[in-house]
């Protein structure tokens, strides 16, 4: 039966290329067999779909359509059907421009005894298919008309997740055309990290591997946790009494409260280390880092002067 290709694709006769491309690519996406492997009718689906494109995307083939020409398989109707016992399709590509002299088919450089039926003049992924004209086996197209497999476009997206999320990792769902998918951010993702979800980027094409989608992971600033490498950077105000006498203070980490020892006479900028309470991957583990920040008193305070006035002058600097 002879199909209506627009309609095949959903769009109108007087649809614009881009309009096709774009139809194409979302009903490809939809039925891709990889995507479908419970829906068996999906893969005659996609093939049907490849097929409407293979004319309608091709600015000389959706000519010959149009007129009548070619039907929906591309065969030559009319007088082309009749050309060589009725078989345009047995003709081999030798080399050269395809359209011969003064855009014969059939003219000098073209076509020889073979098939010229399985070329694709025209690709989904804006390859210039003309300019690899000149070879038997170049571009989209072998010698023997067979048309070669092209790996499916990788689709990038990015996706914004917060400073726990990518030092614990989690699970977040995305939409992904029309389609629901689990994506599994790592614990230990450092900011501008990509992930790879293999083979759901844009299908391929002539029955190539479809691409893959890349999911750049842009992570938001945590009010007081920064990230160097694995470790977890905490900056901890302590108060002089603290800095002086010590203390335990409870602190956060990014799996829960813990309390620590500040120990007696302590200085700002002195270091204390959390083993193990970092970020984790699968090869290794990140410390949490605190780092003292002593704070004076904002208020009047007689006894801290009378206390600290007390005290015999040190010599802190050694400028």
């Amino acid at each position: 039966m002879n199909k209506n290709l627009y309609h095949v694709l959903g769009v109108s006769k007087e649809a614009t290329d881009a309009e096709i491309k774009s139809a194409y690519r979302k009903l490809a996406r939809k039925y891709h067999p990889d995507l479908n492997k419970d829906d068996k009718s999906a893969a005659d689906k996609f093939k049907e779909i490849s097929c409407a494109y293979d004319i309608l995307g091709n600015a000389e083939k959706r000519k010959k359509y149009d007129a009548g020409e070619i039907d929906s398989d591309g065969k030559p109707t009319g007088f082309g059907a009749g050309f060589n016992g009725g078989n345009y399709q047995n003709y081999t590509y030798t080399g050269g421009n395809p359209f011969g002299a003064g855009g014969n088919p059939f003219g000098a450089g073209g076509f020889s005894g073979g098939n010229a039926g399985g070329f694709d003049f025209s690709s989904i992924f804006g390859d210039d298919i003309f300019s690899q004209f000149g070879g038997a086996q170049q571009g989209g197209f072998s010698a023997r008309g067979g048309r070669r497999a092209r790996r499916g476009q990788d689709i990038n997206y990015t996706m914004q997740i917060d400073f726990l999320t990518a030092a614990q990792g989690a699970e977040r769902t995305v939409n992904l055309s029309g389609k629901t998918i689990n994506v599994k951010i790592p614990s230990g993702t450092q900011d501008g990290q990509t992930l790879r979800l293999k083979g759901l980027g844009e299908p391929g094409f002539n029955g190539g591997e479809p691409g893959d989608v890349l999911i750049t992971l842009n992570v938001s600033p945590h009010p007081y946790f920064t990230a160097d490498g694995l470790n977890i950077l905490l900056e901890l105000p302590i108060t002089m009494k603290e800095a002086v006498l010590g203390a335990k203070v409870t602190i956060p980490t990014i799996s829960g409260k813990v309390a620590v020892t500040v120990p007696p006479y302590s200085t700002s900028g002195e270091k204390l280390r959390l083993k193990g309470k970092g970020m984790k991957t699968k090869t290794a583990q990140g410390d949490e880092i605190v780092t003292l920040k002593i704070v004076a008193p904002k208020t009047k305070n007689a006894d801290l002067e009378k206390a600290l006035s007390a005290l015999a002058d040190e010599n802190v600097r050694n400028f």
